[in-house]
């Protein structure tokens, strides 16, 4: 089944992982940054931890919801063998070898850096992300089916009825504000392997799913009231700030994080859902640069932190060298080389001709090459 194609939400999944690298580099210059197993400045930038509060209590959780989003789509053109399968292949491969060959480089630049003993040390580091979705699926296919199997039931008709009303889609963060309040996660934005970044993923995950199955009310409603969303977002957000020094109750933040998403996709619905041959692009090397992201900033910060220079073009420095080295990697190394390929999440092949092809078409990168477990189009 042909479904529209969503360039906005493309878009936004592509820029949600450009500020996580602009995200991790930051953490670099702040004074706790190695007490999480980040290099760290000697001349800190605490000033670059503000705004940066303001994005941390939704990133993640908004890459859930697009995940969850993405699910939906791809189950229109499988079964769920067919579909458990091809995650297995798109996200639980990756992340395997993730673990025992990418998140293990970054340590031992970490290592290297400290002048420690240098030891292989497989671990989840950024790539939980991966490992959480991928449970999400086993977890949630049965009840994903089922609804499928009762489209334009009852269910979609409720949830169609209760998202035509603006405050539908903020009546999800109720069981947001319910999982802090069980959980009390003491950091809230601490969401890697932890049981709250877990369950607030799972939430996200399986509310994704819902808010398309819902049908076309959820986007006409959220672009009406995007305005509102984004206000309410900016007082809660005021309040954490002036009120809590950046980590308010756990129930404010929770509210604040999904009024932020529900804004980001209403503004990304009216002005970023348009074909670009620059997202044909991205939207491919966005899953590769997530995975090998951290590697890289962290040499660049081995190298560039030592040099004779302002602590802000430092920071400018190494966001550029992380940048650059990213795009280098994917596009003249897992790019090209067909056995790598499948490791990063793309499909085996390599057809020359059909990619620079795709680079010139209008209409956008194809479905069968955007990363399986954010694909919206299918």
């Amino acid at each position: 089944m042909k479904t529209e194609r969503r360039h906005d939400i493309d878009w936004l999944r592509v820029i949600a992982i450009g500020l996580l690298l602009i995200y991790h580099i930051a953490i670099i210059f702040q004074p706790w940054a190695m007490f999480i197993g980040f290099i760290k400045s000697d001349e800190p930038l605490e000033v670059l931890w503000k705004p940066m509060t303001m994005l941390n209590v939704w990133r993640i959780p908004f890459l859930f919801f697009v995940s969850g989003m993405g699910l939906y789509f791809a189950m229109r053109t499988r079964n769920w063998k067919q579909l458990l399968l091809e995650r297995t292949k798109r996200i639980l491969l990756p992340f395997l070898f993730g673990i025992v060959a990418i998140t293990t480089l970054h340590m031992f630049v970490f290592q290297l850096h400290y002048n420690m003993p240098l030891g292989y040390f497989p671990h989840q580091g950024h790539l939980w992300f991966l490992g959480n979705i991928f449970v999400y699926v086993v977890l949630l296919l049965p009840v994903f089916y089922y609804l499928k199997n009762h489209e334009k039931g009852k269910i979609q008709k409720g949830l169609s009825a209760l998202m035509s009303h603006p405050g539908g889609p903020l009546l999800i963060s109720l069981f947001f504000v319910i999982e802090v309040l069980l959980v009390k996660p003491q950091i809230f934005a601490l969401y890697a392997q932890t049981w709250h970044g877990f369950f607030n993923g799972f939430l996200a995950f399986f509310f994704g799913f819902l808010l398309v199955y819902s049908g076309k009310t959820f986007w006409q409603t959220i672009l009406r009231w995007r305005w509102l969303y984004v206000s309410l977002a900016a007082i809660l957000y005021g309040i954490r700030y002036l009120a809590f020094a950046t980590e308010a109750p756990g129930y404010l933040m929770a509210i604040e994080s999904n009024c932020w998403i529900f804004g980001v996709f209403g503004f990304g619905y009216k002005y970023l859902n348009k074909p670009s041959k620059i997202l044909s692009y991205l939207s491919q090397a966005a899953y590769p640069v997530y995975i090998i992201h951290m590697f890289v900033l962290y040499a660049g910060a081995m190298l560039i932190l030592p040099l004779e220079m302002p602590t802000v073009l430092k920071f400018i420095v190494i966001t550029a060298f992380t940048g650059i080295m990213c795009y280098l990697i994917y596009e003249f190394i897992i790019r090209r080389i067909g056995f790598l390929r499948p490791l990063f999440g793309l499909k085996w092949q390599v057809n020359q001709v059909a990619n620079v092809k795709k680079l010139t078409e209008p209409t956008g990168t194809k479905n069968s090459e955007l990363p399986e477990f954010l694909n919206l189009d299918k």
